[in-house]
């Protein structure tokens, strides 16, 4: 049996910038695959690791074998994670991540990236969300994909129209970027002004808040609906007392996060029809909201650290 050779140090940078150059898909894959900014940033350290170890001299297209092994480490994550999520206290939210830097987060298109868009992916299971984000946001072919997935061409193009028809079934017709903004700062103004009449003429009748807290004292276990209640809850004092709002880019959308004492301590984004704001979500999750703050530097991190 020969030992294995070890790798130069030219090959071994000729990985790195491979690497480095396709980390941001790779991010983007398994975000949209976890909802996670963390667990995806677990899989892309993992995908690195299994690139060192892997004899490269083989690998016919580095594209091809990164981008299938961080699907199928994401699909068994998202398998994991859902068992997880069924002892979580109170409705559960994706990790919102910041897009000031990379509005795409490494995708060729947007798709699959806002907020609401992936909390509406939690329904499907690991393979069709993979199937969809591949296709969806990422524009691989149908036989890429039956690669990746182990799957005939025929059963993937079955899985993504499967998935494409649950989705639009959750779907609402949304407002260009500018009306959103106008929503979203005369939402925050009135919620800070007490000005529940305010809020309840931004509201649809068939409002729905979301309170992401994982137990937290004060924070809702359940979705608040109609626009009396919502606009009610939007107005809690302790919330916006001494309170700093401050605009993010998060997912693609303009979104909050507030602060008091120069700490973050909520993150709120919403989503929004010709109608008004028909869906509030707010992430109370301390860790959730250190997951965005960090989510800023991704790109700067090198492999391994």
């Amino acid at each position: 049996m020969h030992p294995e050779t070890p790798p130069t140090e030219s090959t071994l940078d000729e990985a790195v910038a491979v690497f480095v150059e396709l980390r941001p898909r790779l991010f983007g894959i398994a975000y949209r695959m976890l909802g996670s900014a963390v667990e995806a940033e677990d899989v892309v350290q993992e995908v690195w690791l299994r690139w060192q170890k892997t004899d490269r001299s083989v690998v016919i297209s580095p594209v091809a074998f990164l981008s299938s092994t961080t699907t199928r480490l994401a699909i068994n994550v998202a398998q994991s994670a859902r068992v997880r999520r069924e002892t979580y206290i109170g409705p559960w939210l994706p990790e919102p991540v910041d897009t000031s830097n990379d509005p795409e987060v490494g995708a060729q298109r947007a798709e699959a990236l806002e907020f609401a868009l992936l909390l509406v992916l939690e329904k499907l299971n690991p393979m069709e969300r993979a199937a969809y984000v591949l296709r969806e946001a990422f524009d691989y072919g149908y036989p890429e994909i039956a690669e990746i997935l182990q799957l005939s061409i025929v059963n993937v193009r079955k899985v993504v129209s499967r998935a494409r028809k649950h989705l639009a079934a959750d779907q609402r017709e949304t407002v260009d970027t500018v009306e959103h903004r106008r929503l979203l700062d005369a939402f925050v103004s009135a919620a800070q002004r007490g000005d529940v009449a305010s809020l309840e003429a931004l509201l649809t009748p068939d409002t729905v808040s979301l309170s992401d807290g994982n137990g937290m004292r004060g924070c809702s276990r359940i979705p608040v609906t109609g626009r009396a209640r919502v606009a009610k809850m939007a107005t809690y004092q302790k919330l916006w007392r001494d309170a700093e709002p401050r605009l993010v880019d998060a997912n693609g959308c303009a979104s909050v996060m507030l602060y008091q004492d120069g700490q973050p301590i909520a993150f709120m984004t919403m989503t929004a029809s010709k109608e008004g704001i028909h869906k509030l979500m707010w992430v109370f999750n301390p860790s959730k909201i250190a997951a965005f703050i960090d989510s800023g530097s991704r790109h700067t991190t090198a492999p391994g650290a």
